[in-house]
């Protein structure tokens, strides 16, 4: 059994690219494992299923409960991939770092160093994050961009001298980088060539990799279990394509775990939210990249504005949120006309950061108790008017603006739930 995290001093070293190519080598290999993201990440999750061939969950050990945390990583092999640098967390604490959810799960940890502009001094810095909190276990690392034969054995030599393993390494490759957008690496369904991309790293890594030392490499297999609260409605209606991608596995699954059934439909291609449906989710994504054709899809509109008249629950959540308002403008400054269910006017031409955890209390009786959450957008509000949907705080306990609006059963914020009853 292997039970281990993946996780770096800083973002930037290569976690994903590294955590990939593990990921496809155990499939080649026919090692069963849950994979995993640290955090409240939508993108690296669906990265991690095309090279691992299963369903990633994220571990939020800051929104979520231990039990959850437990019972979403499972009882087998698990292979987390840490988000930021190890001990990096939220607020002026650094809670529910990837440090924490390590602690909480008794992960041994693999650094991955980027060694592109070190040598000797690899040491002091691994060496640092050894003995920074006695309760980790740097289990060993895993080298990233490699200069050279002669500079892998400078590395090396400085490594054994402290006692820390070298499980392998990669050479400093530019075939081994993904596309970027502002909201981090272009999605997985838009790839084309990602499934090659990581045969072609996880064959690099595989000449170096001692697979056998990583998977010898485990915590403490415990299950407990995380009692799914009653879902929204018996029929739950999810959209789902390019322009509605952030949805949470572990978020769908409670739900048909506690009785509901899911249908998704896509707005992109026209497509309307099934008449039967007792509760719509519109989740975040990329609208602003789609937004011309949100606007013409009639059907779709035609559908949610039936349902609004119906008094069905509607909830949208980031770009799902913005797409219930009246316009978005987007990044030439052009307005597109959105669905009118919410009086709500938002822009992409000037953009601003909005990010970090949220504790939400909620301001209307279309959820109860508080709720742990996550903002991350560049959009700016241009007018909300309208009772708002949660009292806010951030991770350190300061209350922030009201977020969000509901107007009747319809309702939305920029934030996304990650937990709550």
């Amino acid at each position: 059994m292997t039970r281990v995290m993946i996780a770096a001093p800083s973002s930037g070293a290569g976690k994903t690219t590294v955590t990939l190519a593990l990921m496809r080598i155990l499939r080649r290999e026919g090692i069963p494992f849950q994979p995993a993201k640290s955090g409240p990440d939508y993108i690296d999750p669906r990265f991690h299923e095309v090279a691992a061939g299963c369903i990633s969950v994220n571990l939020d050990a800051w929104a979520m409960p231990l039990s959850q945390i437990k019972t979403l990583s499972g009882p087998g092999n698990l292979i987390v991939e840490g988000a930021m640098g190890l001990f990096d967390g939220a607020g002026l604490a650094g809670r529910g770092s990837a440090a924490d959810l390590a602690k909480m799960l008794s992960l041994p940890v693999v650094l991955v160093i980027d060694a592109a502009k070190t040598a000797h001094s690899v040491a002091a810095m691994v060496q640092g994050f050894a003995r920074f909190d006695p309760i980790i276990t740097i289990a060993g690392v895993i080298l990233n961009r490699v200069g050279s034969p002669r500079h892998l054995q400078m590395l090396q030599a400085a490594l054994a001298d402290s006692g820390i393993r070298v499980f392998g390494h990669l050479l400093r490759s530019e075939n081994y980088a993904l596309p970027e957008r502002h909201l981090g690496l272009v999605q997985a369904s838009e790839n084309r060539n990602l499934d090659s991309w990581i045969d072609r790293v996880a064959d690099a890594l595989a000449m170096s990799l001692d697979l056998t030392a990583l998977c010898a490499l485990t915590g403490k297999a415990i299950k407990t279990e995380f009692a799914p609260t009653p879902p929204p409605a018996q029929h739950i209606a999810v959209a789902r394509d390019l322009a509605f991608e952030f949805s949470y596995p572990h978020q769908l699954r409670g739900w048909q775990e506690a009785g509901a059934s899911l249908s998704f439909f896509s707005p992109l291609a026209d497509e309307g939210a099934p008449k039967a449906a007792g509760y719509i989710f519109l989740p975040g994504g990329y609208p602003e990249l789609h937004a011309p054709q949100l606007a013409s899809a009639r059907t779709f509109k035609t559908s949610m504005a039936w349902h609004a008249a119906a008094g069905t629950a509607i909830y949208g959540e980031c770009g799902g949120y913005m797409v219930l308002g009246r316009g978005l403008v987007d990044a030439k400054g052009a307005r597109h006309e959105m669905l009118g269910l919410l009086p709500l006017e938002t822009s992409f031409q000037t953009r601003k950061l909005h990010l970090g955890y949220r504790q939400l209390t909620p301001l209307s009786d279309h959820f109860t108790g508080v709720l742990g959450a996550h903002e991350f957008h560049y959009a700016t509000t241009l007018t909300a008017n309208g009772p708002p949907l949660f009292a806010a705080e951030d991770a350190d306990g300061v209350f922030l603006d009201n977020m969000g609006l509901h107007i009747g059963q319809t309702c939305g914020s920029f934030a996304h739930i990650i937990s709550g009853p």
